[in-house]
């Protein structure tokens, strides 16, 4: 297939971090075909982090509400399905009039096999390993290699097959200058000095699971102020100030807030800015490790050798004695893997990263 000229379509709507993994198959595409043009099918709440990204021609925002989602409430599967309905008439009617030639499921479902449908015409590509018999919607599926199990790893795989082999450059989330605006005004705002060290605070997560405690998290935050001298900034969506504002009151010390005061781009941004991502398995975590940010993370119910900061530099912190890490569960009767992981365990393991 001659590339240089063809128009190509990327399926992965959500989540955060899973929209991250898939960044770098578009920039090794685009390094090798500087003249294709590349559209992505992805949730509105996410396109932020398409938005300073010029390898990304044509961002297209969906809205399917999450059935998965803890809070997604009664009725979830039925909303989820009258969405899923419009915005198949939507996209059908949309690539009717310019068609896309190709389309990349990189999202491996049900529903994207039904999106990526949507392009009359398009040879479609997925997963030979993807779920819910996506594979019955594509016309190649790429074969995954069970060596290289994160999903970084994975996704690039589509690069492979269409001739781009993946450099370091293509790791990387782009951060635009007004981006970098935004997240400047912002710390100057709550009075960061030039110089101070700033560590990105990030509790939440959209599983319970990966949670730690409100207690440790109060006690970290002390003892990175006392110990460090660094500033904690906790940040996050609006969603997430009843979370972090409980840890705060339990503070001793002094943290900052700037959950819901900046955009997503924003929120990379500041990322950037700080010295060092400390936090949960979740997008911002992702964002931290191809923004250059060394990430401390905590791990649980998820595996790191799959989802964890991509790249070397990074610390990931593990009750490791556990027999059920792994275990993917979304509610779990004790929580041990992240109750006993001690503050003390995640300064240490901060301080020896950045040699403070």
């Amino acid at each position: 297939m001659n590339m240089i000229e063809k128009r190509i379509l990327i399926v992965k709507p959500s989540s955060l971090g899973d929209v991250v993994h898939a960044l770098p198959v578009v920039h090794a595409i685009k390094r090798h075909y500087a003249n294709c043009h590349i559209g992505w099918i992805v949730q509105k709440g996410f396109q932020g982090i398409l938005g300073d990204d010029a390898t990304v021609d044509e961002i297209i925002p969906i809205d399917i509400p999450s059935t998965s989602d803890p809070n997604a409430g009664r009725n979830a599967v039925y909303r989820a399905t009258v969405a899923t309905i419009r915005t198949l008439r939507f996209l059908r009617k949309r690539f009717t009039i310019r068609p896309y030639h190709l389309v990349l499921d990189l999202h491996a479902s049900f529903r994207s096999g039904l999106l990526a449908i949507t392009s009359p015409g398009a040879i479609r590509i997925g997963f030979a390993d993807a779920r819910e018999v996506n594979t019955l919607f594509q016309h190649y599926c790429i074969p995954v290699d069970p060596g290289k199990p994160h999903a970084v790893d994975k996704n690039l795989e589509f690069a492979r097959y269409l001739k781009c082999e993946p450099q370091p450059e293509d790791l990387r989330v782009n951060v635009g200058r007004v981006s970098r605006q935004e997240a400047e005004s912002l710390i100057r705002s709550v009075g960061i000095a030039p110089g101070e060290k700033i560590i990105f605070a990030n509790p939440a997560a959209r599983w319970a699971t990966k949670l730690w405690t409100v207690t440790a998290w109060a006690r970290c935050a002390d003892l990175f102020v006392r110990e460090t001298g660094a500033r904690v900034v906790f940040s996050g969506s609006p969603a997430d100030v009843p979370l972090i504002r409980s840890i705060t009151d339990r503070m001793r010390g002094e943290a900052l807030v700037t959950a819901g005061r900046l955009s997503l781009p924003g929120v990379a941004a500041l990322i950037e800015t700080a010295d060092v991502y400390v936090g949960a398995d979740s997008g911002p975590m992702h964002i931290a490790a191809f923004v250059g940010t060394p990430v401390v993370a905590l791990f649980g119910p998820t595996d790191p050798m799959k989802v964890g900061p991509y790249g070397a530099g990074h610390r990931v912190i593990r009750q490791e004695r556990l027999d059920c890490l792994g275990c993917r569960k979304r509610t779990c009767s004790h929580l041990r893997c992240m109750e006993e992981i001690t503050p003390e365990m995640v300064v240490a393991a901060t301080v020896e990263l950045k040699g403070w």
